[in-house]
């Protein structure tokens, strides 16, 4: 009994985790300036004239990166949030812009058994910190799920899907990372907060 309320509660604080941190994500936004290339997670709205951000101004207009993948597919990177916990969250869609409907890679939920037995997922994705030579995996919950979206299995001609990875924080020195999926191309990205 103590084991299972153990796993309970650390299920319910990552839960809780990830939510405030998606929240502070979406909501920490600052108001947008005369840029031409705003930061990823400012709010590029200039007729707001100071109102509440919402939830769409957390992400920028322009993608950080596109990544190209088989049959038409493309993934754009919207956002990659650090957060005061130590995680990176890189939210962004995947398109299909292809003329019919593409079946998502399985090899984009990665090789791994603990992670493939939760179902089709980007659990295969990675950051690469070139400066620091690290690689970062996403993350898991207590229970080997990825802390990716899942249920992914087919997208239809023109769909958008919106997903997100989340991975532990390369040190705050580093902005710049390569963000890779398997069986795309892989992009640099510019991690924010």
């Amino acid at each position: 009994m103590s084991i299972r309320f153990t796993a309970r509660t650390r299920r319910g604080l990552l839960a809780l985790t990830m939510a405030a941190g998606l929240a502070v994500g979406a909501v920490g936004c600052g108001g947008g300036g005369e840029d031409k290339h705003p930061e990823p997670t400012s709010a590029a709205s200039k007729d707001s004239g100071g109102s509440d951000p919402s939830a769409q101004q957390g992400q920028s207009q322009e993608p950080l990166a596109e990544l190209r993948g088989p049959d038409g597919l493309l993934f754009q990177a919207t956002s990659a949030q650090r957060d005061a916990g130590g995680f990176v969250t890189v939210n962004g869609v995947l398109k299909n812009d292809g003329a019919k409907s593409a079946v998502i890679p399985s090899q984009m939920s990665g090789d791994e058994t603990e992670i493939i037995k939760h179902g089709q997922s980007l659990g295969g994705a990675t950051l690469v910190d070139s400066n620091g030579k690290k690689r970062y995996y996403v993350l898991r919950d207590t229970d080997g799920r990825p802390l990716t979206t899942v249920g992914l299995t087919t997208i239809e001609s023109g769909q958008t899907l919106p997903v997100f990875m989340q991975f532990p924080a390369p040190p705050t020195t580093t902005t710049d990372v390569t963000l890779q999926l398997p069986t795309f191309s892989s992009g640099t990205i510019k991690i924010s907060g």
